[in-house]
């Protein structure tokens, strides 16, 4: 009887140890390719160009198409019947996420921004653009819109250079549009600041804040 029971444990210990064996063998995948992912098919992006960005980006096609195709590794070609840019990967494409963020650098060219500044997003992770309008701030009408406007950009640009240079972002003001680029925490501050301009606050102040808050920021980073 013990010599059944002696059996059986030592035969359930080698199952054990065979099975624990077994359990350490985990299949190993090899990572895909970009161009095997979504069924090796290319994918794309389109990005549409408004009428008064047709002659600008004429302009600077080569200074768009260099650092997309040869750095970034995607194609690029302008549609000129659909009047927009399209983006293709292709079988070299070192990541997926180039394809984004090709599409993002030709967005941020098209909304206005120089290419100097837009480039960045290609090189960047922690990059966005945020836009926003005044209407979405304040309703305001006639000559108090255009009062707005002016306070934003300030004589010869000084307030809209100040608010860029103290939180290290980049601002477009086109009509009652405002767009900026940089990190998440800098856009918000930035556009904190220039809210409270639409509002009715006097420059003085909002610099003053901006100050204070960008003191701030370097203590954090």
């Amino acid at each position: 009887m013990e010599v059944d029971r002696a059996a059986s444990s030592g035969a359930a210990g080698e199952s054990s140890s065979a099975a624990g064996a077994m359990a350490v063998e985990k299949p190993r995948f090899e990572a895909l390719a970009p161009s095997e992912m979504s069924g090796g098919r290319p994918q794309f992006r389109k990005v549409p160009v408004p009428q008064h960005r047709f002659a600008p980006l004429k302009k600077a096609w080569m200074e768009i198409y260099t650092p997309v195709y040869e750095h970034m590794r995607v194609d690029i070609r302008m549609n000129l019947k659909a009047r927009r840019v399209e983006l293709k990967t292709r079988q070299d494409t070192p990541d997926v996420s180039n394809l984004q963020k090709c599409a993002d650098f030709v967005h941020a060219f098209m909304l206005g921004f120089d290419i100097a500044d837009a480039v960045a997003l290609l090189r960047l992770d922690d990059l966005y653009v945020d836009s926003f309008e005044i209407k979405d701030v304040k309703t305001l009408r006639g000559e108090h819109l255009s009062r707005a406007i002016g306070r934003l950009s300030g004589k010869g640009g000084k307030t809209k250079y100040a608010i860029e240079n103290s939180t290290r972002t980049r601002i477009v003001i086109a009509d009652t549009k405002i767009h900026i680029l940089g990190s998440f925490v800098n856009i918000k501050v930035a556009r904190d600041s220039l809210c409270s301009l639409i509002l009715g606050s006097p420059a003085g102040k909002v610099y003053s804040k901006l100050r204070a808050v960008s003191a701030r920021l370097a203590e954090r980073y």
